[in-house]
């Protein structure tokens, strides 16, 4: 037995789409039946959400200094919408340089060394030797 509650929806069932206006000075969403509208006399329709938005627009004040509209949280990146769209950077990656007085492959073959040797005097020595051509770098100039 069928079970209305339990029904599919079909693809052609839509949803009933309100249209809404936007408030001219908080910027809030006004709903049909909702708000007021005002006629200025370069013939401009304004609409209002509330009547302390309206009050507030009379009198000249300017929204993005009200902390509740929305202008005010746009100015001061209250909204999360926005930080979800961030353009990430690509990380640039360097090349590894030699140091002076050796070079990228006389370091890669003394690592080598190092590891196939079990003894830790193998290590100790190539330290010693890089020491020392260093050494000698700096007393020729």
């Amino acid at each position: 037995r069928s079970q209305p509650f339990l029904k599919k929806k079909n693809k052609f069932d839509k949803k009933m789409v309100v249209k809404t206006d936007a408030c001219a000075f908080s910027e809030f969403r006004i709903y049909p039946g909702h708000g007021s509208k005002i006629v200025r006399r370069d013939g401009q329709v304004v609409t209002f959400a509330t009547k302390k938005a309206k009050s507030l627009y009379l009198q000249r004040k300017k929204p993005n200094k009200l902390t509740w509209t929305i202008g005010w949280r746009r100015l001061n990146k209250k909204d999360k919408k926005e930080e979800t769209g961030r353009v990430r950077k690509r990380k640039i990656q360097k090349g590894q340089r030699a140091p002076t007085g050796i070079t990228i492959d006389q370091i890669r073959k003394l690592r080598k060394d190092v590891k196939k040797s079990t003894k830790g005097g193998a290590a100790a020595a190539a330290a010693k030797e890089i020491k020392d051509r260093k050494n000698k770098k700096k007393g020729g100039k």
